[in-house]
């Protein structure tokens, strides 16, 4: 997707069907088509009579909404998080089979959770944690070292590289289960793309800084 203003609505990268059983084609419809297209329309009206900050990053936009005037803030907030938490989303689920994280994502989840088992717990706690709307992420920091934490609404939990997340709103799920978030979540890891983030948290090692000779 375009990463400043204009932001478009980057197509789903599979069929809407692909996600079956698990999720439903009227699910995908519905959340990509509508709920993740509302988040982007609703950023670009607000940069649109903002000329001064259309130059951002829909990263900077997330990560400094609060240095932004007071009738743009809570906005950009809201609309800049939903953009970037729902393009990750949808780029990090795969039709099945069931894929596993490679390395060097595969030592890091062993040092962090002893396992994939660990960290499905990990992330099923949050998820079902999270008081009302919000995520479940595993992020990793500039060191290479994983956590799972919750955010509620749209947060993002930048500056920490998000490189998983699970929507919990019931937007997400809520057409398909009702309020049984528990058997999205399962539904939900089964659709995990474990080479994605695999890339992903490849792409955030090679980025660390050198460590200064001894």
């Amino acid at each position: 997707m375009e990463q400043h203003y204009p932001f478009t609505l980057p197509p789903l990268p599979y069929g809407y069907d692909a996600l079956e059983p698990e999720l439903d084609e009227k699910v995908l419809r519905f959340h990509h088509d509508k709920h993740f297209a509302a988040y982007v329309d609703a950023l670009n009206q607000l940069l649109e009579r903002a000329p001064a900050y259309q130059s951002w990053s829909l990263r900077k936009l997330c990560l400094r909404w609060e240095a932004l005037p007071e009738e743009l803030r809570q906005g950009v907030r809201n609309n800049a998080g939903g953009v970037y938490n729902h393009d990750l989303y949808f780029r990090t689920l795969h039709p099945l089979p069931a894929s596993a994280p490679e390395p060097p994502l595969e030592g890091a989840v062993l040092r962090a959770f002893g396992g994939l088992a660990g960290l499905k717990a990990a992330m099923r706690q949050a998820a079902l944690g999270q008081f009302g709307s919000g995520w479940a992420w595993l992020t990793t920091d500039r060191e290479g070292r994983l956590a799972v934490q919750k955010t509620p609404n749209q947060d993002t939990p930048l500056p920490l590289m998000p490189l998983l997340c699970c929507d919990v709103w019931e937007h997400a799920y809520y057409l398909q289960y009702q309020n049984r978030r528990g058997d999205y979540f399962e539904a939900w890891w089964q659709l995990v793309d474990w080479p994605e983030v695999s890339r992903l948290y490849a792409d955030c090692l090679a980025c660390r800084p050198p460590r200064p000779l001894p």
